[in-house]
C-alpha cells in the first residue's frame, strides 16, 4: 500500500488519532498538574479536572469586547482546527497517511504557526494594554521558536532528502542506530526547548501564574470567556499533546504501526499513550526544580534552541 491511498484502515487510523487527542489532551494536562502537585507536597486536583473545567466553561455566557472584530471571534476556532488538521496529517498511530504529501514537515509547522498568529491577532484585536503586551511577547517567542522547530526536524530529514514525516519515522525504525547520532541529540534538545516555549511551560512561562507583568499566555486570553475560553484551553491542550507525540515518534518511533494487519493499531495506540504520558510526566517533574526566566532572557534561550538546530543540520550534512 502506498502512502496516501485511501482505504478504510488508513481513514480509521487517522480518525482514531484525532478522537484520541480530543479526549486525551485534557487528561494529559490533568496528569501533568497532578504530578507537579504531588512533587510539591500538595494533593492537587484530579486528572479529570481539565475536562470538568471545559464543561463548566461551555455552560457559561460568551462575552466579546465591543471594539473587537472577526479576528477575536474566530481565533479559538482557528487554533483548534489548525491543531486538529496537524494531528490528522501527522503519522502518530501509523506511518500510513490518507493525504499524499500531507505529512510534510513544512505543512505541519505552518499549521502550528497559524494557530499562534491567530491568537496574537485576537489579543491585538481587543485593544487592551495586556492584550498587546501578550501579543508582542508571543510573537517574539514564535519568531525564534518556529524556525528552530522547522530546522530541528529538517536535520532529521537531511539524510533522507525528504521532508515527509512518515519517511523520517520509517527510516528511524529501519536504522535505530541513527537515534544516537549527534544531529539527533542536538535536534532533540532544540525540540524540547521549542515545546516548552510553545506550550507556555517553565522556564519560558509559568502556566500556574496570573501576574500581569510576567505572564505571556494569560495576557492573550484575558478577554475570553465561556465557550470561547473552553476552545482556547482545548486548543492549547491539543498543541502540547501533539508536540509531545510528534517528539516521541520522531525520536522514539517504536510501536507505531507500519502495516495494516493484526494488532498493529492497538499496539500503536498503547505505545503512543505510554510515550506521551512519560514525556508529560518528565516535563512536570522538571518544572518543579526550575525557576521562570526573566522575560528578556527568553529570546536568548530560543536563540540557543535555534543554534542547536543549526548545528544539528550541519552535523547531518557532514556525516552524510
Amino acid at each position: 500500500m502506498t502512502t496516501g491511498q485511501l482505504t478504510p484502515w488508513v481513514i480509521g487510523a487517522d480518525l482514531g488519532q484525532v478522537v484520541l487527542f480530543l479526549i486525551g489532551a485534557p487528561l494529559l494536562v490533568g496528569l501533568m498538574r497532578s504530578i507537579r502537585c504531588r512533587m510539591e507536597g500538595r494533593i492537587g486536583p484530579p486528572v479529570t479536572q481539565p475536562w470538568k473545567d471545559l464543561r463548566k466553561l461551555v455552560a457559561k455566557q460568551r462575552t466579546q469586547p465591543v471594539q473587537s472584530t472577526i479576528f477575536f471571534a474566530s481565533a479559538p476556532v482557528v487554533l483548534v482546527a489548525s491543531t486538529i488538521v496537524a494531528v490528522w496529517l501527522t503519522p502518530l498511530l501509523s506511518t500510513q497517511v490518507s493525504l499524499v504529501g500531507g505529512s510534510d514537515l513544512f505543512a505541519v509547522v505552518f499549521l502550528l504557526l497559524l494557530g499562534s498568529v491567530s491568537m496574537s491577532l485576537a489579543a491585538l484585536d481587543t485593544a487592551t494594554a495586556f492584550g498587546g503586551m501578550g501579543s508582542s511577547r508571543l510573537m517574539t517567542i514564535v519568531a525564534l521558536a518556529e524556525p528552530a522547530l522547522l530546522v530541528a526536524i529538517l536535520a532529521l530529514a537531511a539524510p533522507l532528502h525528504s521532508s515527509s514525516l512518515s519517511s523520517i519515522v520509517v527510516a528511524s525504525l529501519h536504522h535505530p542506530v541513527w537515534l544516537a547520532t549527534p544531529q539527533r541529540l542536538l535536534s532533540f534538545g532544540a525540540f524540547v526547548i521549542v515545546i516548552l516555549a510553545e506550550s507556555g511551560r517553565l522556564p519560558v512561562d509559568n502556566p500556574a501564574t496570573h501576574l500581569e507583568l510576567t505572564m505571556i499566555h494569560e495576557a492573550l486570553i484575558l478577554e475570553y470567556s465561556g465557550p470561547d475560553l473552553a476552545l482556547v484551553n482545548l486548543g492549547e491542550n491539543l498543541r502540547l499533546t501533539f508536540m509531545l507525540a510528534l517528539l516521541s515518534n520522531l525520536f522514539f518511533p517504536w510501536g507505531i504501526a507500519t502495516g495494516t494487519g493484526g494488532w498493529s493499531l492497538p499496539i500503536a495506540l498503547v505505545s503512543l499513550i505510554g510515550k506521551v504520558a512519560v514525556l508529560g510526566a518528565l516535563v512536570s517533574v522538571g518544572e518543579v526544580g526550575v525557576a521562570k526566566l526573566r522575560l528578556f532572557r527568553v529570546p536568548e534561550l530560543m536563540a540557543g534552541a535555534f543554534m542547536l538546530s543549526i548545528l544539528a543540520v550541519l552535523s547531518a550534512l557532514v556525516i552524510a
